[in-house]
């Protein structure tokens, strides 16, 4: 019996594929049994539930996937799997509530919306029923349902459950356009409002909520709620430090600005639509709150937050042909100043706003759309005056704190509009009072002119002048410093400026001591949890330039810790930090983009007496196998699984790349594949495919190849995913790409052709047929053969198979040619595709006959073939041409064919070659039916 839960876990899923759900669930709990690791026993608590699912055991199915809840509260299965049992319980309510945090954690997630919308489907029927009940009791009307449900909501007496259907009932009510104006026309903004101020997060919810689903799709009702709430009220609530809770205020918000802005479902009402005011007033409301918002010191970092993603999202144009854009110039003029006020922020001095981790970085953010927005120079240069102008008003000689915050704001606009950042680096004195911060006593001054500094150092030219000045004094920073957060910055500065001069030693120019040693001292910091996250981030982003040497490469993969900490940064969803998180992978799976080295090139060079740069031995492919294998176990996968999720403000093109890379260097080995895809990773790579710079699109699509050639598409790709997947493996079948992406894109194409005619059809309207055909006729065997067997599973498709039946065309001709080919994989694929299109489409039997004169003496090879299946599919085509027409037939048994068919047909039974000897009899059958030969006689 096995003691190991983690190979007990592994046997209970094979009986789990296989359908053995009782085996499954013995192996499972056998685990539990033995297991300590709580990450595990949530795993195996979530699998079994899976199981009691399928033996419909749904009271312990929900049992078990509430146990996997309690230890991860965010496990995406578990919940579902919840969701799932709870419905089949009959517990609507909660399963919805499970199925709303599955959507929350995966808003893209189709099967989480269509659950989503089934179970409101249901919830609506079930209160409709009930209505239905109550409206034919004497005196009862459908307005005190929804008064009903207020009464038991502001009723601190009512039974918890009773409060909660209500609330559940009042949210899809106010989802449905009667229920939503049923509520509106009886009171029940003013009751949502007095939910709202009973204090109460779930009541909150609840109101806030039901607003947002009452505001959807109409522009009068979302108009008169924003004005009988107040903006005030609404920016005051999502403020609160209660995540949930200014979340949600943030979403009725976002809904209120898209019905002003014309945005979302569109609904027409007759007449009220005239009742609506100019939108334009309510919105620019909306914006100057925001951003008065962004300098209160009573909003909490969230609400800080929340407010600069609404300013972000709806303020930039979406499509820049599109030449109105008013609103940016409005925020320019208005509150770009209370932006650079918020990246000025220095979270470490006394009168610093309330921020979050991200608040600075969204800023930044915010800074650069609005500077991308502006269509001219005029524009630019009053962004930038206003910028100058801001900063030159903090620095003053006489006030150290004021100049800091000058310097922070430069620092800010570098991570955000980095050509106007560079503009204002250019300032009277701006470089130079950066440089002496950081000889300054105060540790708060060298904090800031570090990562000022950091950030000046991208371009070369401004890190000419920093390593000039600068270097000595961060070595001096790095050496004497005994405050941990300015030490780790001044070691990634060194860095940075190592990788910024481009000289031949790099880093070991500025740093005592080897890279080995520092990038030992970063993973310390990377793990200990004492030290704050943001600092933590800039051990991680040291360590992205120091996994450029392979020694230091080699020894980070061995640190399961350090690599573990740092993947639980990357699930943080900082912009900096998803970067050098995917650098630093990109290093340690050598996936960054090398020149080939001409031997003769090299040879010249050394006669020339030149330094030729040699592969340093861990760099060699055994090192970087065994570093992609540590990096599989430590859980890189999920890491990066969770880095795709990040709003699209935070994960850039680059980052995407970046990410696509190092999938495409995990999925080297099939044998790895499989865990891949249980980790997330065939998910994660779809929207990379997608999404981002040229080169990482193509990388995430072969990626994908890799994972679709070999695996079974049902579980690599569950549901409609499926069909996701098929665009970026066609964008495979280009000239441009090379060999290896064609054939493996091939391959998976050939996989999914084979699974169902909706995969085939999905294929032809993506228009690979041509490519697929084009590869038919390669010289290159491998990407033949890849070609012809996608072509042999696609003929089954009838639309294929008419354009075959086509006149003007040489694609039957084509498959005849290759079912003479010497190559037997080919000649198996071809005659595979010719069985099938000729037993489909009698047209096609006698079209073979005149596409090439050579149709007879490839036949009768078929038919003699040593290969028994050639021999088999060729005896197959042969039957079909005589099934089809008596004339064809009467051509082939005048034919020496005949003497084939009858020496294949007179031998004996065979188990092996049954099917063989039964095909030529049937084809002999048919020609004594047609009366061309007389009865065989048997000795």
């Amino acid at each position: 019996q096995m003691e190991d839960p983690i190979q007990l876990k592994e046997e209970g899923n094979k009986y789990f594929q296989a359908s053995d759900y009782e085996k499954a669930l013995q192996s499972y709990t056998q685990a539990l049994k033995l297991n300590k690791d709580k990450a595990l026993q949530a795993v195996l608590y979530r699998n079994r539930a899976a199981c009691f699912l399928k033996k419909e055991e749904y009271a312990k199915a929900a049992s078990d996937a509430s146990r996997a809840i309690d230890i991860n509260a965010s496990d995406i299965k578990a919940l579902y799997r919840r969701s799932q049992a709870l419905e089949k319980l009959g517990k609507l309510d909660q399963a919805f509530k499970d199925a709303q945090k599955c959507a929350t954690l995966e808003p893209r997630n189709k099967n989480f919306q269509e659950t989503l919308r089934r179970l409101g489907a249901n919830i609506q029927e079930k209160v409709n029923a009930r209505e239905q009940c109550w409206i034919h009791r004497p005196g009862f009307s459908t307005d005190s349902r929804v008064q009903k449900m207020f009464e038991i909501l502001l009723d601190e007496n009512s039974d918890k459950e009773k409060r909660e259907k209500a609330a559940n009932n009042l949210i899809v009510l106010g989802r449905e356009e009667a229920g939503a104006e049923r509520i509106f026309q009886n009171n029940g903004v003013n009751l949502l409002l007095q939910l709202i101020e009973t204090k109460n997060p779930e009541l909150i919810l609840a109101a806030v909520r039901t607003l947002s689903g009452m505001c959807t799709g109409h522009k009068a009702r979302a108009t008169a709620i924003l004005h009988y709430l107040g903006i005030d009220s609404i920016c005051m609530w999502m403020s609160v430090d209660n995540e949930e809770i200014s979340l949600a205020v943030c979403n009725l918000l976002q809904t209120i600005t898209d019905c002003l802005l014309g945005q979302g479902k569109e609904e027409h009402h007759g007449k009220e639509e005239a009742l609506v005011l100019d939108t334009k007033k309510d919105l620019r409301m909306i914006t100057m709150r925001l951003l008065d918002m962004l300098v209160s010191k009573k909003v909490s970092g969230q609400g800080r937050d929340r407010a600069l993603n609404l300013l972000n999202k709806n303020i930039p144009r979406k499509d820049l042909k599109d030449h109105d854009n008013s609103r940016s110039i409005f925020v320019i003029d208005n509150g770009l100043k209370k932006i650079l006020k918020v990246v000025g922020q220095i979270p470490e001095m006394p009168d610093c706003l309330p921020l979050t981790e991200n608040t600075q970085l969204t800023a930044s953010v915010l800074l650069n759309k609005l500077y991308d927005d502006l269509r001219c120079d005029p524009e630019r240069d009053n962004y930038r005056l206003i910028c100058e102008e801001y900063i030159k008003s903090k620095i003053d000689p006489q006030d150290m704190d004021k100049t800091l915050h000058a310097v922070q704001i430069v620092s800010g606009v570098l991570q955000g509009p980095f050509d106007l950042g560079n503009k204002l680096l250019g300032m009277k004195g701006v470089m130079e009072m950066m440089v002496a911060l950081c000889g300054s006593e105060r540790e708060i001054d060298q904090l800031v002119a570090v990562e000022a500094l950091i950030h000046a150092s991208t371009k070369l030219s401004r890190a000419t002048f920093i390593i000039t000045n600068g270097v000595t004094l961060l070595k001096e920073i790095y050496k004497k410093t005994k405050n941990e957060k300015i030490k780790i910055r001044a070691l990634v500065g060194l860095c940075k400026l190592g990788s910024a001069g481009g000289t031949d030693y790099g880093l070991r120019q500025f740093a005592e001591g080897s890279t080995e040693k520092l990038a030992k001292q970063c993973r310390k910091w990377l793990c200990n949890t004492s030290i704050d996250a943001r600092t933590r981030k800039w051990a991680v982003e040291g360590l992205s330039y120091l996994t450029l040497d392979a020694d230091v490469k080699d020894d980070f993969v061995e640190d399961e810790p350090a690599l573990k900490a740092m993947f639980e940064l990357a699930k943080a969803s900082d912009k900096t930090i998803l970067y050098s998180v995917a650098s630093a992978l990109v290093n340690c799976t050598n996936s960054y983009d090398t020149k080939e080295l001409v031997p003769e090139l090299v040879q010249l060079a050394k006669f020339s007496k030149q330094h030729v740069p040699e592969e340093h031995p861990k760099d060699k492919k055994d090192f970087v196998v065994k570093r992609v294998k540590r990096l599989l176990k430590a859980g890189v996968v999920s890491a990066l699984a969770c880095m795709v999720k990040a709003d699209s403000a935070i994960l850039t093109d680059q980052s995407k790349e970046l990410i696509a890379r190092v999938f495409l260097a995990l999925c080297e080995d099939p044998k790895d594949r499989g865990t891949i895809v249980a980790q997330g990773g065939g998910k994660a790579l779809i929207p990379l495919a997608v999404e981002g710079t040229d080169v990482g699109k193509i990388k995430a699509s072969h990626a994908l190849a890799k994972i679709a050639a070999i695996s079974n598409p049902d579980i690599a790709f569950p549901g409609e995913r499926v069909y996701e997947v098929v665009r970026p493996l066609v964008s495979l079948l280009n000239t441009e790409r090379d060999g290896l992406q064609n054939y493996e894109a091939l391959l998976g194409l050939t996989n999914f052709s084979g699974r169902s005619d909706k995969l085939r059809l999905k294929i032809v309207k993506e228009k690979a047929l041509p490519d697929i055909e084009n590869y038919m006729f390669e010289n290159h065997d491998q990407l033949r053969q890849a070609a012809t067997e996608c072509m042999c599973n696609l003929v089954v498709n009838k639309e294929v198979q008419e354009r075959f039946v086509a006149d003007g065309n040489d694609r039957l001709k084509l498959v005849v040619l290759l079912c003479g080919e010497d190559d037997e994989k080919v000649q198996v694929a071809a005659a595979g595709a010719l069985a099938m299109l000729t037993a489909a489409q009698k047209k096609l039997c006698s079209k073979m006959t005149q596409v090439t004169t050579q149709w007879l003496e490839i036949l009768q090879r078929l038919c003699l073939h040593d290969n028994m299946e050639v021999q088999h599919r060729g005896l197959v085509i042969a039957f079909n041409l005589i099934s089809s027409d008596k004339e064809l037939a009467k051509k082939l048994v005048e034919s020496e064919l005949l003497e084939i068919l009858t020496y294949v047909g007179k031998q004996e039974d065979h188990p092996k070659k049954q099917h063989i000897i039964n095909v030529a009899r049937d084809c002999l059958t048919k020609c004594m039916d047609y009366e061309l030969i007389k009865p065989l006689s048997r000795a």
